[in-house]
């Protein structure tokens, strides 16, 4: 039996921070402490949370338990029926992320463009690393097409994705994403119960005889077994890399990384031959592709994904309309979890990659934008910011921050999008600014533990089990201790100054260690030369 929850009449919630009023949902826990960064006390209470709803106006307990964004009915306390508190019911409009945040310094400014510069690709390294990967890419496909064991994938295709060709990748052009389109015969697809709207179970719409697809059914000839797909498509790349000949690059090669939990993809890394198997520890490797087998569905958008993206007043309704008529992906990815069922291990994950690079690549509220150097704006570079950032608390927090992944950063920077769709918001002079507010949204969302999917707003990226609470609380505060510390992860660090001589420096009135050394030898060596000397010349006067 669940517990009354509690109900108060409330339209908006107020808090002062940093000397700033700002308007935000807030995700306050019971024990009215913050959370600690160093690390995050394991007694703080997290069952049960208290949400600001300002549409329905009132606050309302959630569970913490719920799935994928799921929630218990609640009464909203008006007399009319139980609305669920979920992101497909109240969507964006349960958080306010438009608060604005305070001014830029000077200083902070300087860092902000300084470190956008050093994020830029080099042109030398994106010509070499696309020359790499395009080899890989082509040669791949033709032995697909002249492979004998499997014929279904003969006719593979491959789509483009991920950072790279976005132009949102940062450091270096050293990792790409290879979405392998197979070909698909009518599908009807099924919610899957442990995670619905996002993850699916895909059977045919009638039994075949013919399709190649026949050879990764199960047992009632219609469902398509994910996991058989992906094995396949490991053993295939796996043959081909053992008879990949002629890379573009010089005393390098390609090895296949081991599975990865959870992970649709077939992980391929070049590495230095020079590089032995102990060292690679302390090495990277030069570059990382990730192959991904991928059901490509002409039959219309899923009903939790229906109505498209929120970009209506941004990018235009003929552009939302273009955006539906797509088709969408579908890519063998289950659930996180260890008790997973028979039908979750076979379960496929809804993918709108090529939608996001559409949108990212065509960006503006007008088609103007970024055509030239006077309209450019600084959308993809806030972005680029919010990844970096995000990569170096991973890099500094590996274990307790293993949840977060840049998509975090990429869906709330599309909210971002859809909120100031006006291209002169993005001014290419607001970069501080426009990413600072990108970042307070970001943390807004952690505070509120809601990240609707931009595809599928019933989805919650911030949810658990994918999200434990614990990784949220300690998000937050890692957030604020960033932004309070004028982002110390974002800042260049300065080359050390070069010594100065001066003879008021206690160092240079201190000889050098080696120079201490021979003085004091020499002071010992002279008088045993003076008195040998003196024994040669009275010598030679006796004689």
């Amino acid at each position: 039996m669940s517990e009354t929850p509690v109900k108060r009449p409330l339209l908006k919630m107020q808090r002062v921070e940093d000397g700033v009023e700002k308007e935000n949902c807030k995700t306050k826990m019971d024990g009215g402490s913050s959370p600690s960064l160093y690390p995050p006390s394991p007694s703080l209470p997290v069952k049960r949370r208290l949400v600001l709803v300002e549409n329905i106006g009132i606050v309302q307990e959630e569970n913490e338990q719920q799935i994928c964004g799921g929630a218990e009915n609640t009464p909203t306390g008006n007399g009319n029926p139980p609305t669920p508190l979920t992101p497909r019911a109240t969507d964006l409009t349960v958080c306010n992320m438009s608060a604005s945040p305070p001014p830029v310094s000077p200083k902070l400014d300087r860092w902000i463009r300084q470190k956008n510069r050093d994020l830029t690709l080099r042109k030398n390294d994106i010509q070499r690393s696309a020359k790499i990967v395009n080899h890989l890419r082509d040669k791949l496909l033709e032995f697909l097409k002249n492979n004998q064991e499997r014929p279904y994938f003969r006719q593979a295709t491959v789509l483009n994705s991920g950072s790279y060709f976005e132009m949102v990748k940062i450091n270096s052009p050293n990792e790409f994403d290879m979405m392998m389109i197979l070909p698909t015969p009518r599908l009807k697809w099924e919610d899957l119960d442990e995670c619905p709207d996002i993850f699916y179970t895909l059977r045919l719409t009638r039994p075949t005889r013919t399709h190649e697809i026949r050879s990764y059914l199960l047992k009632d000839e219609r469902t398509i077994s994910a996991s058989r797909i992906r094995a396949d498509m490991r053993d295939l790349v796996c043959n081909f890399i053992s008879t990949y000949e002629d890379p573009p690059v010089a005393d390098s090669h390609w090895e296949v990384c081991e599975i990865k939990e959870d992970c649709p993809a077939v992980t391929l890394e070049l590495w230095k031959d020079d590089i032995k198997l102990e060292e690679r520890q302390e090495e990277e490797a030069e570059m990382s592709v990730d192959i991904v087998p991928t059901l490509g569905v002409s039959q219309g958008w899923p009903d939790a994904a229906r109505k498209g993206p929120n970009v209506g007043n941004w990018l235009g309704k003929n552009a939302l309309r273009k955006l539906v008529s797509q088709p969408f992906y579908f890519v063998p990815k289950t659930p996180k979890g260890d008790n997973l069922s028979e039908t979750a291990r076979e379960s496929w994950r809804i993918s709108f990659s090529h939608i996001e690079k559409d949108i990212i690549r065509n960006h503006g509220n007008r088609r103007t934008c970024c055509e030239g150097k006077s309209n450019r704006c600084c959308r993809k570079n806030c972005l680029r910011l919010l990844k970096q950032l995000i990569e170096g608390l991973k890099q500094r927090f590996p274990e307790v921050l293993e949840p977060l992944c840049s998509y975090h950063g990429k869906t709330a920077f599309f909210h971002a999008l859809s909120r100031h769709g006006e291209d002169t918001y993005w001014a290419v002079g607001n970069l501080a600014s426009c990413f600072m507010s990108l970042l307070y949204a970001f943390e807004g969302h952690a505070q509120s533990g809601l990240l609707p999917h931009f595809f599928v707003p019933s989805h919650n990226l911030f949810a658990p089990p994918a999200f434990p609470q614990s990784t949220l609380d300690f998000l937050v505060a890692a957030l604020k201790e960033q932004r309070e510390s004028n982002l110390p992860l974002l800042q260049i660090r300065a080359p050390a100054p070069p010594l100065r001589r001066s003879p008021s420096s206690a160092l240079d009135l201190m000889p050098p260690v080696s120079a201490t050394v021979t003085a004091s030898w020499l002071s010992h060596l002279k008088p045993a030369m003076m008195a040998m000397l003196m024994v040669v010349v009275l010598g030679l006067y006796l004689i």
